[in-house]
């Protein structure tokens, strides 16, 4: 209770939370709030201008109803977005917790692996895995886990080298806990304040890197609505209908402001100053 009244008390934090709240309970009730469904079409609605009655936001080229597909695109991108993240921290966290703790040439070879993959932009990065595998939803959520492991795979790390040799994980070696014990109770919690407000950072980047590949083509296939995919779709009847990719434009702009601020937000409320001063 006293982080929601903290969160309250925090302006921007509030807000990004709010949006978030809402873009996701857009994405779970998009079968309710949506007026059509996203992949019907009709062409003699095509490029129906939006400010309708019947197409608040307009239609595509195909007469699909564009606040529908925006509706279940927040859909496709937050779970795209939060699977990839989830992996990442599972696979990078574990890799970097066991090499940081381990030490030795284990941490060595590891870091050097970890560094090349680091010096690849993420998006890069997932492009190739993409191209290799080839697109579709699964291929993307799992191209972007491999494309933001190293990070948490540093952050991990660097946690557990500063921590293993603490009295406190002495203490618990010299009791007899092992080591499984020592890495989730004693430094896996010391991970999560940097950990939550990374996985918030790297949340509106998947959010980014989903729309970028849908927009190069890479991403989520049709006819699954996707932002990224409406980008695309509006960049080439841009002249005809311009607001065909304002709409999802907005949407990812939007949904990633609220991330950021949210996450600005966090920031501030696990500063451990901040608890000792009663903030």
């Amino acid at each position: 209770m006293k982080f929601i009244r903290r969160l309250a008390a925090n302006r921007l934090g509030f807000i990004g939370a709010l949006i978030i709240v809402l873009a996701v309970l857009m994405a779970i009730l998009a079968p309710v709030v949506a007026p059509y469904d996203p992949t019907a079409m009709n062409t003699g609605d095509r490029f129906a201008p939006p400010g309708t009655p019947k197409f608040v936001l307009g239609t595509d080229e195909f007469g699909r109803d564009v606040l529908s597909r925006v509706i279940f695109g927040a859909r496709v991108s937050l779970l795209v977005a939060a699977v990839a993240v989830a992996i990442a921290t599972a696979t990078g966290g574990s890799v970097g917790l066991i090499a940081g703790y381990v030490g030795g040439w284990l941490d060595t070879l590891t870091m050097r692996v970890v560094d090349v993959l680091f010096a690849i932009p993420a998006l890069m990065l997932a492009l190739g895995v993409v191209g290799i595998l080839g697109p579709s939803t699964q291929t993307v959520m799992f191209a972007l886990g491999v494309a933001y492991s190293p990070l948490f795979a540093r952050i991990f790390r660097s946690t557990a080298v500063s921590l293993r040799s603490q009295g406190f994980v002495e203490a618990a070696r010299a009791l007899g806990a092992s080591h499984l014990r020592i890495l989730w109770e004693d430094i896996v919690p010391n991970i999560l304040p940097v950990l939550m407000v990374q996985m918030t950072a790297s949340l509106a980047w998947g959010i980014l890197d989903e729309a970028a590949l849908g927009f190069l083509g890479l991403g989520v296939q049709p006819p699954t609505p996707s932002w990224g995919a409406m980008l695309t779709t509006g960049r080439y009847y841009f002249y005809q209908t311009p607001t065909l990719a304002l709409f999802a434009g907005l949407a990812v702009l939007l949904v990633v402001f609220g991330v950021n601020l949210f996450g600005d937000g966090l920031r501030d409320l696990l500063d451990p100053r901040a608890w000792q001063r009663g903030e």
